[in-house]
């Protein structure tokens, strides 16, 4: 049981995540590069997520709303067919791969989200949504590991797998130093998903 006090604020952000063997598919075409660019700040695979809505800091008060919110809107909604493809990167710096799949229906699903925490009264950043997974970023002084990363991927074709939960993740901001790990605070299975609800809080 953690017994640290809640923080005031966390980073928070509502996404999708490939299931465990996608992700392992995944993990496999990249331990070339896991090899060659060591320097890269590489994501923890249990961190890998589809950005659906980034809303940043917020007040730990907003997350009853969101759970409540989010918790009513899953089960109405289908499961997406999707899949993880290719590589590329933001700015030489941050290295992705890229989502396949029902990108129409992703985009619906992001643009129904925002909605739905902005009626929550939750102010956010509205970012343009550039379906993709994070994989790393490169330090200052290195311009050359991400783009030949991304190069390594141009081949990689994961298999297709239905979205199963909407999820709402914090992160442990305010809980001492060290890298941002990001937990689920709750998760909401859509309509052709199994009926449980998964919630480990944060």
């Amino acid at each position: 049981m953690d017994d640290q006090p809640e923080p005031s604020t966390r980073r928070v952000f509502v996404a999708l995540a490939p299931p465990d063997d996608a992700k392992d598919e995944l993990a496999r075409a990249l331990r070339p590069a896991y090899a060659g660019y060591p320097r890269l700040r590489w994501n923890r695979i249990e961190d890998w997520h589809i950005t659906l809505a980034f809303l940043g800091e917020q007040p730990s008060a907003t997350v009853p709303l969101l759970r409540s919110a989010l918790a009513a809107a899953a089960p109405s909604r289908p499961a997406l067919h999707l899949g993880l493809r290719g590589g590329g990167y933001f700015d030489q710096r941050l290295l992705w791969t890229g989502i396949d799949g029902d990108l129409e229906g992703l985009h619906r699903l992001a643009a129904d989200v925002r909605d739905l925490v902005r009626s929550c009264g939750i102010d956010f950043r509205e970012r343009p949504l550039h379906p993709h997974l994070t994989l790393a970023r490169s330090r200052r002084d290195d311009s050359v590991s991400v783009p030949l990363a991304a190069a390594g991927l141009t081949g990689f074709v994961g298999r297709r797998w239905p979205t199963e939960r909407l999820h709402l993740v914090g992160s442990n901001i305010g809980r001492g130093p060290g890298p941002i790990h990001y937990r689920d605070i709750e998760a909401w299975p859509f309509a052709a998903a199994a009926p449980n609800t998964t919630a480990t809080g944060v």
